[in-house]
């Protein structure tokens, strides 16, 4: 092999995350790169390999019917279950569909189940919803160690608008151990309820991600990027104990598309640590500046779990919370196919409290802490796991390619001057 050869290779080597880059700058999910493949069983008894806490996987949601995990418990810790839908890019999709996901017990009773749907946009974006296994002297059911089960199907794969075929997914399951002491068996009663103002002052640039574990880090402060008809951008934000999140969504003006208006054109989501749903809020869109507030939220809370709201009971841990913002496919029929300026404003309420003392670990490690790096990632917009690495890995690939192009002009220049009689 020539030196030359052997330059071309090492140039075509030195940026490998370029075309995973390319599918985020087009639109598509980004999955775990660490994501392990597996395929959902048809049946609980064709359900063999068990999901791993800590693990992300990656697999297929067939168009109908029920796809099964295995789930091999404890009797002490409690488990989280998500399941992240990935449809395919297209116009429009069933207002109603989207995925739900449930957890049984060995004999097929149910421990909980959840929906999420697209939403009265009807665009198709990643959607997650999640269920549990929860360990609590309040429930009767699901309290013993065995074998469980993951379920996961479309909501509505029939409906007018909807893709026929399969869709990507991505899985993860969290466990949480118990409290070392028993505390209250009930959530606050009273709370701050009344939304703040949102956060004023000059926006910083903070580009979102394209996928749960490629969220771009934000804490307090107004956040701006762009995004575009058929989009979705993540973010994520640590919340740490006794802190309130506050959020407000705005779309920037348009020179394009006067006397249109877009219903639902910007859907902004809330998730907790365990990409469990919150709450969300719909922006609608005439080309001019639009904002809304997601609904106040409590402070997180050990004791939010025991609401009998779901919505409160979401906010029953300390972590990255996930903000994640889809600008409708239809937008594009009105105002065309160009970005759109979006801002984020973030406010964190309340003090920083002490957690309920685990007693134990949590897998994986961290996810319902939030870490010194967590809040220099936040304030810096920098993850060293995350779209940082990329962005390193991008310059010193640019730095590498151009010691590598002189070194290949070098040589030339050396062969050449061999070949002069």
């Amino acid at each position: 092999m020539t030196f030359a050869s052997v330059m071309v290779l090492a140039l075509a080597g030195v940026l490998p995350g370029r075309a995973a880059v390319a599918d985020e700058a087009a639109g598509a999910y980004a999955f775990a790169e660490d994501a392990r493949s597996i395929d959902g069983a048809v049946s609980t008894a064709d359900a063999v390999e068990p999901l791993e806490p800590g693990r992300v996987y990656r697999s297929t949601l067939p168009a109908s019917g029920a796809v099964y995990y295995r789930l091999e418990l404890d009797g002490v810790t409690s488990t989280y279950a998500s399941a992240t839908a990935v449809p395919p890019a297209g116009r429009t999709a069933s207002v109603i569909d989207g995925v739900r996901v449930a957890v049984q017990d060995g004999e097929g009773r149910s421990c909980d189940v959840d929906t999420a749907s697209f939403g009265a946009a009807g665009s198709p974006h990643p959607v997650a919803a999640w269920a549990m296994r929860e360990i609590s002297p309040r429930r009767s059911l699901c309290q013993e160690a065995g074998t469980y089960y993951l379920s996961v199907e479309r909501v509505d794969p029939e409906g007018e608008g909807s893709s026929p075929g399969p869709w990507e997914m991505e899985l993860t399951t969290v466990s949480e151990p118990p409290p070392e002491k028993a505390g209250a068996t009930s959530a606050p009663k009273e709370w701050d309820s009344a939304p703040p103002q949102p956060l004023t002052g000059k926006p910083e640039r903070r580009s979102g991600g394209a996928g749960f574990t490629r969220a771009a880090p934000v804490g307090q402060g107004v956040w701006r990027d762009d995004i575009r008809p058929g989009q979705t951008l993540f973010y994520k934000v640590p919340v740490d104990w006794g802190r309130q999140l506050h959020a407000t969504a705005e779309l920037g003006g348009s020179s394009t598309g006067g006397g249109r208006y877009t219903a639902a054109a910007l859907d902004l989501d809330l998730y907790n640590p365990v990409r469990g749903y919150v709450v969300d809020v719909g922006v609608g869109y005439d080309g001019a500046r639009k904002a809304e507030s997601l609904a106040p939220l409590p402070p997180v809370a050990y004791v939010n779990r025991h609401a009998a709201g779901r919505q409160v009971g979401a906010m029953r841990f300390a972590g990255s919370y996930y903000l994640v913002a889809h600008l409708s496919a239809a937008v594009a029929d009105d105002f065309g196919d160009g970005p759109v300026p979006l801002t984020l404003r973030v406010r964190l309420g309340g003090a920083a409290q002490d957690g309920p003392g685990y007693a134990g670990e949590s897998v994986p490690p961290d996810v319902f802490t939030v870490t010194e790096e967590d809040r220099e990632a936040a304030a810096e917009g920098e993850d060293a796991g995350g779209d940082a690495a990329l962005r390193a890995l991008a310059v010193g690939g640019i730095g590498t390619g151009t010691a590598l192009l002189a070194g290949l002009g070098a040589w030339t220049l050396a062969a050449r001057r061999r070949t002069v009689p």
